[in-house]
């Protein structure tokens, strides 16, 4: 995954004018507070690329997930890493799936969080290289007209989905009804690393700052959305324990308040792996039908931590 963030000449200036003729949102939810109580049970999940297959697999072998799409986790915290978009053709199908699935989850006493990743702060910035033909298809209107001179320069197939994703838009509000940085109990999720110079930074903090650009409050991204060694975009704690990786760790760690980081991001091609002492878990798997990876997701229960695997098909 070569992704780099989107060149400072890519950022979105919204303008007045609305835009017309968009794919409509499901009605954004309220973003969770950064830090939540802990749970008797929590199941992370990572990317899954516009994979609606995968996603549901994910959910299913986490035991939240029936086979008519309904939720049956109870009270069971679900946090998914983000990456849903790009990559894959059914993005819209796990978005609107995921609009569904949000109150049953929270009528039974559970959750389900879904995370801002690269990719979705990507298309907010316009930054459409990773979007498939399928994927374009799902946002293409006619007339659709995006609201910035830089969603008016993208291709015809993409003005829908420019006009959906830059701030301000309908499914960017969707968006900005998600964290990008989420503590449960003593856990930390995020997509890429929260690094020590982030991690001393109040989490509801960081999250409202890229939740006001994404709702079109804000006239650029936030530092911490684009940043290399920002919250979505960091790989150090994903690849070996070289470097003082470990100890960079522990003091991100003490610094948010936490025990374990559960990051995605970065494949990992066997599976999900940990390192420092399982005070680290990624769990990027590759499992989207673009890499071809197992499905796996995570199972947090209190101090123990397992890998819970798909079962043969």
């Amino acid at each position: 995954k070569a992704e780099v963030p989107a060149p400072a000449a890519t950022v979105v200036q919204a303008v007045s004018a609305p835009a017309t003729a968009v794919v409509p949102a499901p009605e954004a939810a309220t973003p969770p507070a950064a830090r939540l109580p802990a749970a008797a049970r929590v199941v992370a999940v990572g990317d899954v690329h516009g994979d609606l297959a995968a996603f549901r697999r994910a959910l299913r072998t986490g035991g939240v997930l029936d086979a008519s799409d309904r939720w049956i986790g109870a009270e069971t915290v679900v946090v998914q890493t983000g990456d849903v978009l790009d990559r894959g053709d059914d993005e819209r199908e796990i978005m609107e799936l995921i609009a569904r699935l949000e109150p049953a989850a929270a009528s039974a006493g559970g959750r389900l969080i879904v995370l801002n990743g690269n990719h979705e702060l990507m298309n907010a910035q316009l930054d459409l290289r990773y979007v498939t033909e399928g994927g374009a298809a799902d946002w293409a209107v006619a007339g659709a007209a995006p609201r910035s001179p830089q969603g008016a320069q993208v291709p015809e197939l993409l003005r829908g989905r420019a006009a959906a994703f830059e701030p301000g838009g309908p499914w960017a509000r969707r968006l900005a009804g998600q964290n990008m940085v989420q503590v449960v109990g003593e856990t930390v999720f995020l997509h890429g690393g929260l690094e020590p110079r982030w991690a001393r930074q109040d989490p509801d903090g960081l999250n409202q700052a890229v939740q006001r650009w994404l709702r079109g409050d804000a006239p650029q991204p936030p530092e911490a959305a684009v940043a290399q060694d920002g919250p979505v975009w960091s790989r150090r704690f994903s690849e070996g324990e070289e470097g003082g990786m470990c100890a960079a760790l522990e003091e991100a760690l003490g610094a948010v308040g936490a025990k374990r980081m559960v990051v995605g991001h970065t494949v990992q091609r066997g599976g999900i792996t940990s390192a420092c002492g399982g005070r680290i878990w990624r769990i990027d798997t590759g499992m989207a039908r673009f890499y071809g990876g197992p499905t796996e997701v995570l199972e947090i229960r209190g101090e123990e931590v397992q890998v819970l695997k798909a079962s043969p098909e």
